[in-house]
Order: structure tokens, then C-alpha cells, then sequence
């Protein structure tokens, strides 16, 4: 089965964007469809981090540029409504992918034709952070036995108030028939995430946690200015359930599984080898 293309929104941090397509190399398949598309913010260094990079990669990597900016929201849109029906993943740009995360999110989004988005862990990732809910966790110091043990996680799939913005898997079908992003209401990704999540779950589609992917970002997507007032207007009892996750944490059981496998996994000379890339990305700290 071939992956799910990739698109990657550009950031105007050349730091970060240049430790998010290192992981992106050592983490994905060779081959894999790569879009990188900038709204016309990269500066120039940001810029010769893509030309390097786009110079050495083994990804089906393309590079767009406008030459004005639409918004970040619009921007995105466009992206998406470019792949048709396929299922995409979208990154964030400063995501820090960890091994076998693309062919797992994918594995997911097969094995229930009613799921809509899946989301990987993170240590940013609001309801789905690890080791803890809700926090800025610091990037894992071990990237390939953290993806060890994420693989070896029982398949519960379980619900999500909605999907997240460090790295999301959409199939297409179900973002068409909810009619893609809104444009006109909302500035941030992180709110038309939330709002498209929640028009497909309405239609009887789910956003659940891909249990055995693993996504590190540098820190939690963020709404624009109204973004919030909007969502708790158009959809008035997402904010309780958000704040109830967050403070009943329904996954504190399965988190605390995927803590002790990940203490307990034994990393292979051969895989260790593998991923000696990932272990030592910028950035890294224990957890």
C-alpha cells in the first residue's frame, strides 16, 4: 500500500525547520511524497535549508513558493484541496517525526473505514501528549526505542475531542464531504483543525490517537486571535469537553502502558544502528 503524501506548511524558523526535515529523512521511507509549500515566509536562510536539503534527499520532495501571502488557513486549504480524495498527513513544521510513524498512521487510518483523522503521540500535543497530558513534555532522548515501544501498543485507537496540529493524517474523502477547511472564520490551523474534526465527526466519522506512532514537536500549536470565541460560538460544548479530557484524562492508563513499554524495550545492535540518526537530533532531552 503507498503512503499518504506529506505536506509540510514552511515556518519562518530555520532552526526548527531544518531539525524537522532532518528527522523527516531519517524517520520516513525512501520514496515518499514529500510537499513542502511555503506562503511566501521563509526568509532566506530558511530558504537555503530547503535548497540543502532538497539537494540530498531520498523523499519525493517538492518545493512551492507564493509569492504573497494568503493566510495560513487559506494556504493550507489550497494544499489540501490540490491532493483531491487522496489521504495527506500534515506536519507541523517544527515536528520531529520518530521512526515507523508514517506506515503506522497510515495502518491506522486502514484498519477502520470510519475514522476521519488520526493523530500521533507527542510530547507536545495537548490531548495526546506523553508522559503527560496537557504539557509541553521535552523532546524523548531515545527517538527508536520510544518507536519501539509505540509499535508494540495494544490497537484502542481511542477517541480524541479532536485531531492535533503536529502531525494529523486526513482521509480525503471525509474532509470533502465536510467541505475542507473555513477559511473565512478562522486564522489559525490549529481552530480550522478543530472545526473540520468536529463537521466530520458529525457526519459519523471518528478522530482517534494512532496508539503506535510517535510525533515530538517543539512546542503546542496555537490560535489566532478569535479563534476561540469562534469555535465557542459555532460549537458550544467543545470547550467543556476539551477541558474535561484534559482534566479526566481518559488515557492516563494507556499512556502509563506506552511508559513502561518504553523503559522495558530492548533496541536491537541492528535497529540501533538504524536510528542512530533520530537519537540524536537537535534538541533532544530525557524524558
Amino acid at each position: 500500500m503507498a503512503l499518504p503524501v506529506i505536506l509540510l506548511p514552511v515556518g519562518v524558523d530555520e532552526a526548527a525547520l531544518d531539525a524537522c526535515l532532518g528527522a523527516l529523512e531519517a524517520a520516513t521511507p525512501a520514496g515518499t511524497s514529500v510537499w513542502l509549500a511555503d506562503d511566501g515566509q521563509a526568509g532566506p536562510r530558511a530558504q537555503a535549508v530547503i535548497e540543502h536539503w532538497l539537494a540530498g534527499t531520498q523523499l519525493q520532495a517538492e518545493y512551492t513558493r507564493r509569492p504573497r501571502a494568503i493566510g495560513e488557513v487559506a494556504h493550507l486549504d489550497q494544499m489540501l484541496s490540490a491532493c483531491g480524495d487522496a489521504d495527506v498527513v500534515v506536519l507541523a513544521p517544527d515536528a520531529i517525526p520518530h521512526p515507523g510513524w508514517l506506515a503506522q498512521l497510515s495502518d491506522c487510518l486502514a484498519r477502520d473505514a470510519a475514522i476521519a483523522t488520526a493523530t500521533p503521540w507527542s510530547n507536545a500535543g495537548e490531548t495526546t501528549a506523553w508522559p503527560r497530558v496537557g504539557e509541553v513534555n521535552p523532546l524523548p532522548a531515545e527517538p527508536a526505542r520510544l518507536a519501539l515501544a509505540c509499535a508494540a501498543m495494544p490497537l484502542l485507537h481511542p477517541e480524541l475531542p479532536s485531531a492535533v496540529t503536529h502531525a494529523v493524517l486526513i482521509r480525503g474523502s471525509a474532509r470533502r464531504r465536510a467541505g475542507g477547511l473555513d477559511t473565512h472564520s478562522y486564522g489559525s490551523w490549529y481552530a480550522a483543525l478543530v472545526d473540520l474534526s468536529l463537521r466530520m465527526s458529525g457526519l459519523g466519522w471518528r478522530n482517534v490517537l494512532c496508539d503506535t506512532a510517535f510525533v515530538g514537536r517543539l512546542q503546542e500549536g496555537r490560535p489566532a486571535a478569535g479563534d476561540m470565541e469562534v469555535l465557542a460560538t459555532r460549537w458550544p460544548v467543545w470547550t467543556a469537553r476539551l477541558a474535561s479530557f484534559l482534566m479526566d484524562d481518559p488515557l492516563y492508563a494507556h499512556r502509563g502502558q506506552l511508559q513502561q513499554r518504553c523503559a522495558q524495550a530492548i533496541m536491537p545492535d541492528a535497529q540501533r544502528d538504524l536510528f542512530e540518526a533520530c537519537a540524536s537530533l537537535p534538541g533532544a532531552e530525557p524524558v
